[in-house]
């Protein structure tokens, strides 16, 4: 084949994939990019949503820089994004590890430990609510039966407990699905390592730090990104289990944008948290891709 040909035959295949990935760019430009410039315009309006908007300049900007509420909606979203990593990312690298593994209840225990991936948050913020109901719920009802009735709280009504105990639910939401990942990922190391560890007398535990971490690097990396991406998310159960309350104990900064452009009706205000949330994703991925190498594309199994 001459080099002309193959010129050719590259192009028409770069055409090609083009054509094929149109369908998805245009997805992508309609619901993503399309919006956002809509959201930046709307941010330098005064707009509730059902007059014409008003040029206000920066008017939202400026009032951004003095709302404690949207301070302290940050705050609670960068403390969610800490916790969410802080206790998802150790219990489903264990709980991943453990499933790729031969044990004869494995397969049965991994049934009902996903149980949770198959409902909605709207559905499992709703049977926390009734779960955790201080006169009816599940929970105090067995505290009191067990004779632990000076445990039994408002578990969601009282504002020191409502955050950690929204918490506990979205991390027990959401483990199953960094656990598949890391499921995923261990059984892609070869059996060859561990057998020769074996024979060189490496333990369990050794196995574990000098083996399946290691190889795991590229998988703590895609859920490290997805659990702090997906932080910036979480509107669902806050607004299902308490609505952001009481106060402002659970008010995130996705459910703070919520509330303010269409309970409140200041969609101008709004549009400006919600690129302040866009442009915090966007910072927040790069830094990540950044500084772990990930942009290397370099396999981790590279030199076995």
């Amino acid at each position: 084949m001459s080099a002309s040909t193959r010129t050719a035959v590259s192009r028409r295949d770069g055409w090609i994939a083009v054509l094929w990935s149109l369908p998805a760019l245009a997805f992508y430009l309609l619901f993503a990019i399309i919006p956002l410039f809509i959201a930046v315009y709307l941010s330098f309006t005064n707009w509730n949503g059902l007059s014409q908007p008003t040029w206000v300049g920066l008017q939202n900007w400026i009032a951004l820089l003095s709302d404690s509420v949207t301070g302290n909606s940050l705050i609670l979203t960068i403390e969610v994004m800490l916790i969410s990593w802080i206790v998802q990312t150790p219990i489903s690298l264990l709980l991943g590890v453990f499933m790729a593994g031969t044990q004869r209840y494995r397969a049965v225990l991994s049934v009902f430990y996903f149980l949770p991936l198959l409902f909605s948050a709207v559905a499992i913020g709703l049977t926390w609510v009734a779960l955790l109901d201080p006169n009816f719920g599940l929970v105090n009802t067995l505290l009191k039966t067990i004779g632990l009735s000076a445990l039994a709280k408002g578990w969601l009504g009282d504002p020191g407990l409502a955050f950690f105990v929204v918490m506990v639910i979205i991390c027990w939401q959401f483990i199953p699905f960094h656990s598949l990942l890391y499921l995923g990922g261990a059984r892609q190391i070869p059996r060859e390592l561990y057998e020769a560890s074996t024979i060189d007398g490496a333990g369990r535990l050794q196995q574990f730090f000098f083996i399946t971490l290691p190889q795991l690097k590229y998988t703590v990396i895609t859920s490290t990104t997805l659990i702090c991406t997906g932080s910036l998310t979480y509107f669902d159960l806050f607004w299902v289990t308490t609505g952001g309350g009481p106060g402002y104990a659970t008010r995130v900064l996705p459910l703070h944008m919520y509330i303010t452009a269409f309970p409140n009706q200041a969609v101008g205000y709004g549009s400006v948290l919600a690129v302040v949330l866009a442009l915090f994703g966007v910072v927040l991925s790069f830094v990540f891709l950044r500084f772990t190498g990930f942009t290397r594309m370099s396999s981790q199994l590279e030199g076995l």
